[in-house]
């Protein structure tokens, strides 16, 4: 993908630069301007026509996915099209082929058409305890650049066979799909969940890099809550 970054580093701007014919798959919604770009929209599902439509729609009722991605494709050899994510923060590019992902709801920005990807469904257990990250999770396939987004930083951390590591789930944007996870409370017991402010977290092992983000939407929403206007009865 030939793209290069416009503006500040936390609420940057993607120009993607196309050739004739050459397409990028984008977030749907994410488009900020284009010039000799054709747009076309396409069911965020594996399977195409009305069932697809169908699974789509199942789905952004249980996470954070929208129910459409969008396809954007050149009409000339000069044509480029501004693309940024819906909240500030930082952008990242991890390379598809050699190495897979799974991605958590609301990271996927854009990739290259050379890379695939499939909505797997959680196990009943992991999308119970979700909270977000919901029944399904974005699973790469193919090769090519894909371009992931995060509210705040994005920090890379590793996993080891003998030091698993363990993230809050609001704040894991995407691993390996290499690496073995689990869904679980951070702390033992009710009381201790209750007095520790901490809820769900992942737990990776294996071997393989974990990318999460420095802040949580969760968590600033929760901030926000004393602040908004009482409905009067």
């Amino acid at each position: 993908m030939n793209y290069q970054m416009l503006g500040d580093a936390d609420a940057a701007v993607v120009e993607v630069a196309l050739r004739a014919g050459e397409q990028v798959k984008i977030e749907s919604g994410a488009m900020v301007y284009m010039q000799d770009v054709t747009l076309e929209s396409k069911t965020n599902s594996n399977s195409s026509g009305i069932g697809g439509l169908l699974k789509a729609a199942a789905r952004a009722v249980v996470s954070n996915e929208s129910m459409f991605i969008t396809f954007a494709k050149g009409n000339t050899d000069n044509a480029r099209i501004g693309i940024a994510p819906g909240a500030p923060g930082s952008i990242m590019k991890l390379e598809v082929g050699a190495n897979q992902y799974r991605l958590n709801d609301s990271a996927f920005f854009a990739c290259d058409a050379g890379v695939e990807y499939q909505m797997k469904r959680q196990e009943l257990g992991k999308a119970v305890f979700a909270g977000t990250g919901g029944l399904f999770v974005m699973e790469t396939a193919g090769s090519g650049d894909l371009l992931v987004n995060a509210f705040g930083s994005i920090i890379e951390l590793q996993v080891t066979p003998d030091r698993p590591l363990v993230v809050d789930n609001s704040n894991v944007v995407a691993w390996d799909a290499s690496l073995a996870y689990q869904m679980r409370m951070a702390s033992k017991g009710i009381l201790s969940t209750l007095t520790s402010g901490e809820g769900i977290v992942n737990e990776f092992s294996g071997s393989g890099r974990v990318f999460v983000q420095s802040r949580s939407v969760e968590s600033l929403a929760s901030k926000l809550i004393p602040y908004l206007p009482k409905s009067s009865n």
